[in-house]
């Protein structure tokens, strides 16, 4: 199979550790080499998520099987809820927690604006309620919405506070403990460069109380947070577990803290900055404003006359893939990945090579080199 360059919102290239770690023996997901594997994710998680007294583990899925755990847990039949939605993986959340049996309460923001705390704030004046949900960085329009502030406002009130950091945690500073988080998840072929099919997730010791505390039965099995503290904390058999994706997201969670999350923070800002400059070459320009740009999805506007499909159909063919537009946004602008192993300068610059080719333009390799200040 040829080499494809993946600029997309994930999946992302795997990181290296993480590929090697793909080759290793298979043990039983009962195997006392497993168990201590799983032990050291554990502290890595609390670690990448800055929680240090909450459990932690990895969900045998993807990122949006982390974000239905959250709501089959600390929903339960009638429940008021917030949630925030300003994309599509806002409304998905709206989505699940309705299917878990809450009453929602929607606070929205227009495709490519963030939620404002002042919206937030009139929801929760306006009557009781028991959960709010935001996602940090909306992948679907590469906003960055106020999750910490959201979070610290809702502890005002004594509400739960459920984030989604798909493309957020392990790039960039989280704090869940310090804000007040309790319940986040992420997929581990975001930010981590690992392969898809675990989604590392965090519960707080307040999240912890009110899941033994419920008065129904957890209505999803499989991610029953008792029944998942019984494999991961007391060793005992819930499910069989994915041990080689273990294996691999054990490695590039590992490479991510060694690495260090402002180091790597301040590695995609310089891409995107320099990613930006050189786009800028070719007419694009940028589909959020500044103060509200996602870091890790860089969502630009087509240049007036650029067939969106066919020319990624063009990059495709040169081994290039970048993803398009959701929803009122298809045809409208590209989303490229900034997550993980895609904020490599060496990435980018293969991209415009790719892209000077496939549009006719020149200088946009130039514009990002000259921008670009670091090699690795």
């Amino acid at each position: 199979m040829n080499d494809l360059l993946l600029l997309t919102p994930g999946p992302t290239p795997i990181q290296p550790d993480a590929q090697r770690a793909l080759s290793f023996p298979m043990r039983s997901h009962m195997d006392e080499q497993v168990f201590r594997l799983n032990a050291e994710i554990q502290v890595d998680l609390r670690t990448m998520y800055g929680a240090p007294q909450a459990f932690t583990c990895l969900l045998a899925g993807t990122g949006s099987l982390g974000m239905e755990a959250g709501f089959a847990n600390l929903i339960e039949p009638g429940d008021p809820v917030i949630v925030c939605a300003n994309g599509s993986f806002g409304y998905r959340m709206a989505e699940m927690a309705r299917r878990a049996g809450a009453v929602v309460t929607l606070v929205t923001a227009p495709i490519g604006a963030a939620i404002t705390v002042k919206d937030v704030r009139a929801a929760l004046q306006a009557g009781p309620a028991k959960l709010i949900a935001v996602v940090h960085g909306e992948t679907s329009t590469g906003v960055l919405n106020p999750a910490p502030e959201i979070a610290r406002l809702a502890q005002e009130f004594g509400v739960l506070v459920t984030v989604d950091a798909v493309t957020t945690a392990g790039m960039m500073p989280f704090h869940a403990e310090a804000w007040g988080v309790d319940y986040a998840y992420t997929g581990s072929q975001k930010c981590l460069s690992a392969p898809p099919g675990t989604a590392p997730v965090m519960f707080s010791t307040r999240a912890q109380a009110l899941v033994e505390a419920r008065k129904t039965t957890v209505s999803h099995w499989y991610v029953d947070l008792i029944g998942l503290r019984h494999y991961w904390n007391e060793r005992q058999y819930h499910h069989t577990v994915p041990v080689q994706l273990h294996y691999a997201t054990h490695a590039a969670l590992r490479a991510a803290l060694v690495e260090g999350m402002e180091a790597r923070a301040e590695r995609v800002r310089i891409v995107g900055a320099a990613a930006l400059e050189a786009l800028a070459v070719a007419g694009f320009t940028p589909f959020v404003e500044a103060a509200h740009r996602l870091p890790t999805v860089l969502a630009v506007r087509l240049p007036a006359g650029l067939e969106d499909g066919a020319t990624r159909e063009h990059l495709y063919a040169r081994g290039v893939a970048v993803t398009g537009g959701l929803g009122e946004t298809a045809g409208k602008i590209w989303r490229l990945g900034l997550m993980g192993e895609e904020a490599r300068p060496a990435v980018y610059a293969r991209f415009f090579e790719v892209l000077e080719v496939v549009l006719g333009v020149r200088g946009m390799l130039d514009a990002f080199e000259r921008s670009c200040s670091i090699t690795a």
